[in-house]
């Protein structure tokens, strides 16, 4: 009996391929929790230990490209003690692209730490100068700031108080100079739900399925916006201060305001219209916040 998910939930040619990639019977044991995870199925490998099966429908040429980019950025960063499961297959189907990643047994966090937040800064110091793939997180956070970028470009037109925002991040990155490298690793995605946590302690990163270069800033600012809430405006002032030692306060100005026009960005787009009242009001607390460190 699978748990709390139906059979036809993974398609019969992904289990298939999967038989075919690892060499081995795969049993579906049920869906595991956390809002990333939702995609995730936990699965018995005969003969071998348990697994963790990813499988999403394929939406544009190049997705299996993508993904094994992904597990390659994987095998890199677990040679130098990234706290990330091994990839065990990456394959394809006409309809879905999947992967299989080792089963760890710990739970997403279920909400940030001030000791977590540590944990995950000395995390991301292991991302440093480990740049693998040219996949350049960097270059699309300055396009993305200056308006250039497609999705972001028609956000002022959903409301007054939107527009107000865009218009503030828009001055605060206007010389904002283009980078010229992106030497280090960048998950893009450091959010509490792709945090794997057991006893109060950082056990895994998990959903580096966009990895690629630029900054670790840029995990660090993604950090940044899941700490407003007490007890953690401490350890938000550690982070704006080891973002401002990597990249200075224009470009902490870059980053944050791309983090607040994605964030934008996709409620509006998904109709979430309940979620960009908190996202505004975030957003010029963060500009508040860096106003204040200049």
């Amino acid at each position: 009996m699978l748990q709390g998910m139906h059979r036809d939930e993974v398609p019969v040619e992904v289990l298939a391929d999967v038989v075919r990639a690892v060499g081995a019977e795969v049993t579906l044991l049920g869906r595991l929790p956390g809002g990333v995870n939702a995609g995730a199925v936990r699965v018995q490998l005969a003969g071998r230990a348990d697994a963790v099966l990813k499988a999403v429908p394929r939406t544009h040429p190049g997705q299996l490209d993508e993904t094994l980019r992904s597990q390659r950025v994987v095998a890199h960063m677990r040679g130098r003690g990234y706290p990330t499961p091994a990839w065990l297959g990456v394959g394809a189907t006409p309809t879905h692209v999947w992967h299989l990643m080792d089963f760890v047994d710990a739970v997403p966090a279920p909400e940030l730490t001030p000791a977590l937040v540590e944990q995950l800064m000395e995390i991301i110091e292991l991302q440093a100068g480990q740049a693998t793939e040219d996949y350049d997180h960097w270059g699309y956070a300055w396009r993305v700031a200056t308006g250039q970028e497609p999705a972001v470009a028609g956000l002022s037109r959903y409301s007054a108080v939107v527009s107000a925002l865009v218009e503030r991040l828009r001055l605060a990155c206007a010389d904002v100079p283009a980078p010229h490298e992106a030497p280090d690793m960048v998950h893009t995605d450091l959010n509490p739900s792709n945090v794997l946590v057991r006893d109060g302690a950082v056990v895994s990163v998990v959903d580096i399925v966009n990895a690629g270069s630029g900054t670790r800033a840029t995990d660090l600012t993604t950090l940044q916006w899941h700490t407003f809430q007490d007890p953690l405006d401490g350890v938000r002032g550690r982070l704006w201060t080891r973002i401002l030692e990597l990249v200075g306060w224009e470009w902490a100005a870059a980053l944050a305001a791309t983090q607040i026009l994605l964030q934008l960005e996709w409620p509006i787009r998904l109709g979430r219209h309940d979620l960009v009242a908190d996202v505004v009001e975030r957003g010029h607390r963060t500009l508040d916040e860096l106003n204040g460190l200049r």
